[in-house]
């Protein structure tokens, strides 16, 4: 991969950014984080996260500094990712059943209530804006996309991760990101 280039991890929450950051910093990129958001009981391998990515459009002087790097970006702020820079995009996805179930976990740890929604209500609602991310990124030209399955990694993690290594230019060590699979923390699988 070229050093010019961002490499932005995003998908839906609880789709397995986390993992994903973890995988590509064990498979020898360079990460951008800040660790302020500590490993917890939802995430206990860490978050992965980079404050300053929060402020977009606002803030933008950090993309300077991820260049060569990967950084996670929430999927609503990817729009705002200027143009002058290059980015390739490991977009995660899960199946939706497991999504919600982990998400509906997490705000129960948290003492938070969920919204009032059905549970096929919220599927769709998570559908339609999955579909709106990805529209987004389509609709910037410096932008290259792999999709990627949560599922699909838990599945057969070497035939997906030897694709991310080749989408990002091939210098990846796969076994080392297979280490990073944990079928223990693979705890919200849809039935």
């Amino acid at each position: 991969m070229d050093k010019e280039t961002i490499v932005i991890v995003s998908g839906l929450p609880r789709s397995g950014t986390s993992m994903m950051m973890e995988m590509l910093e064990k498979g020898g990129l360079e990460v951008l984080t800040d660790k302020k958001r500590q490993p917890d009981e939802d995430n206990p391998k860490g978050y992965y996260e980079f404050e300053r990515v929060k402020k977009l459009p606002d803030d933008t002087g950090w993309l300077e500094n991820a260049k060569g790097k990967a950084v996670k970006v929430l999927g609503e702020l990817i729009k705002y990712l200027p143009d002058d820079h290059r980015y390739k995009v490991v977009f995660m996805e899960r199946e939706l059943d497991e999504v919600i179930e982990s998400q509906e976990k997490m705000l129960k740890r948290k003492g938070k209530d969920g919204d009032d929604l059905s549970k096929e209500e919220l599927k769709q609602i998570l559908k339609d804006y999955r579909v709106i991310l990805k529209r987004n990124i389509r609709s910037h030209p410096n932008m290259d996309v792999i999709y990627l399955s949560y599922n699909d990694i838990m599945s057969y993690p070497e035939t997906v991760l030897e694709s991310v290594s080749a989408f990002l230019g091939g210098s990846l060590d796969v076994k080392k990101m297979l280490a990073v699979v944990d079928e223990e923390l693979y705890r919200n699988r849809a039935q």
